[in-house]
């Protein structure tokens, strides 16, 4: 029996994952403990919230880890711990494919942090090893990072405000954008993409007029480079399928030209692409070549509450509820959705990844006139171009949305096919959304989009992560109940308990 910890984060985002006997049982992000933002590594200290939690839902104690995992080198643990240190991209490439379920693929690791900041992999059932695909200089996530410094946002950690800002700028002429190409082992004109785009930004905008489309023209070039590189990844390493990992595949639109170029029979990101993932992969690889994982990983492998751990949660801060029964359950919740009200919805065990997948999710209808605004003003303070995710029954996903064939952890975005229908969700000039497909599978979540459909026709939910302005999805019952009396939300699901304002 072979109990290794994987530990990832060093900066931020620490999280830790147990592999038990070559199996992810537990992983959990220190924040969601803390409910400190992002919160890294101390240097020299395990995260002991997270270390404790996943060693108590695996069931086992310091004493049963055979080893500690990383594949960061700023990575500092206790001197007297027996650590297994790895290649970064090697972690991230053995994080994409180890839960990926395909037998052999070609993983492609973009990444700011390692040797070389674009790496390629040849793995099988034999193991991962590194091919030859050699690269100089900045890779596709240090420009991406460039550019949405020029744009104003944090140069790492903010990339996801420029990936929403383009979606709004797709629909107008693009102005012309710095020559982005490559060539051989590089990106031509790197160097320049900063200038370039705050050069632009200064020269043409009145005010933020022109941010949507300079974000949208640098966006769509640099997928059109990337498939380049991808292009003569293929010629050179072949390959059927495509593993994707490192922190540049958290941007849903890179995800999906990919997916769609048919450069690959299939496409496959992990659950956390980024640094954190990297935990599970350096877990899966030190286990041994045989931890795989023959099922698709879960998103949920974070702590769970029993009722009577709620219920004492609810009745220590002597609040009314309701308990009610599953099938009630559902039906009070379609009730208040239908109605306009957002809820927050809480069931199972937490997502460990960066997207709520429906365990912590704060839900709405995509019908509601003033569905944006009510979540963008009055909940998430967000600027009011910034669209949402929605999940959606995945047997029901083509009649609604054009793109890839699936989207388990909401890593695709959509093309909508009736814009009118969720004109509510859309801001103005956007015609695409991020989109999770829910299996039936899944549970009360599948059961909660079919009964939204028999009520409203449309097997759609609005889906963000249950968490308040700028901290982490929550994690406990008290978490949920802090945020529910702290924010605009109507109505909170914890379990079979139902609170109201």
């Amino acid at each position: 029996m072979s109990t290794v910890l994987g530990i990832a984060g060093a900066s931020r985002n620490a999280t830790i994952a147990l592999c038990d006997d070559g199996e992810v049982v537990a992983v959990c992000e220190q924040e969601r403990l803390t409910r400190t933002r992002r919160e890294g590594l101390r240097r020299g200290k395990l995260p002991l919230e997270a270390t404790q939690t996943v060693l108590n839902l695996g069931r086992r104690t310091t004493a049963d880890v055979s080893q500690y995992a990383v594949a960061e080198t700023a990575v500092e643990l206790p001197g007297d711990l027996p650590v297994a240190r790895l290649d970064h991209h090697y972690g991230h490439a053995a994080a994409a494919f180890l839960t990926s379920r395909f037998s052999d693929a070609v993983v492609v690791v973009c990444d700011r942090h390692g040797e070389s900041e674009l790496t390629v992999w040849r793995a099988d059932a034999s193991g991962i090893t590194r091919a030859d695909f050699p690269w100089i200089g900045p890779g596709f996530a240090t420009v991406y990072g460039m550019a949405s410094e020029a744009l104003g946002f944090a140069p790492e950690g903010d990339e996801h405000k420029l990936e929403a800002l383009a979606r709004v700028g797709g629909a107008c002429e693009p102005p012309a954008v710095p020559l982005l190409s490559f060539r051989e082992d590089r990106l031509e004109g790197s160097h320049r993409v900063r200038a370039a785009v705050a050069g632009l930004r200064e020269s043409q905008i009145d005010g933020v007029a022109g941010a949507p489309q300079i974000a949208a023209a640098f966006q769509k070039r640099a997928g059109d480079v990337l498939i380049e590189v991808l292009r003569e990844v293929k010629r050179r390493v072949g390959g059927r399928h495509l593993c994707l990992g490192g922190g540049l595949f958290f941007n849903s639109s890179f995800n999906t030209r990919v997916a769609e170029s048919g450069l690959y029979d299939q496409t496959f990101v992990p659950i956390n692409p980024g640094n954190a993932g990297v935990a599970i992969g350096a877990a899966l690889a030190v286990s041994g070549k045989e931890a795989r994982c023959l099922t698709a990983l879960s998103p949920f492998l974070g702590p769970q509450y029993k009722t009577d751990a709620i219920k004492a949660t609810l009745d220590n801060c002597k609040l009314s509820y309701d308990y009610i029964h599953n099938g009630q359950l559902v039906e009070r919740t379609v009730s208040a959705l239908a109605s306009g009200k957002l809820v927050g919805w809480f069931q199972g065990r937490m997502e460990w990844g960066p997207r709520a997948l429906g365990n912590r999710s704060i839900l709405a209808s995509p019908l509601a006139p003033y569905a944006l605004d009510n979540l963008n003003v009055f909940l998430k303070r967000r600027e009011p171009h910034r669209s949402y995710g929605v999940s959606i029954c995945a047997d029901d996903l083509h009649q609604y949305f054009r793109g890839p064939g699936a989207s388990a952890y909401m890593e695709y975005e959509y093309e909508v096919i009736d814009s009118d229908l969720l004109r509510p969700l859309l801001p103005l000039g956007t015609s695409r959304l991020r989109v999770h497909t829910v299996p039936s599978a899944a549970g009360p979540f599948y059961e909660l989009l079919k009964a939204f459909k028999d009520r409203t026709g449309v097997p759609i939910l609005v889906n963000t992560s249950f968490n308040a302005f700028n901290e982490p999805i929550v994690c406990s019952p008290r978490d949920a109940v802090r945020v529910f009396y702290g924010t605009g939300l109507d109505m909170v699901v914890l379990g079979n308990f139902v609170l109201h304002k």
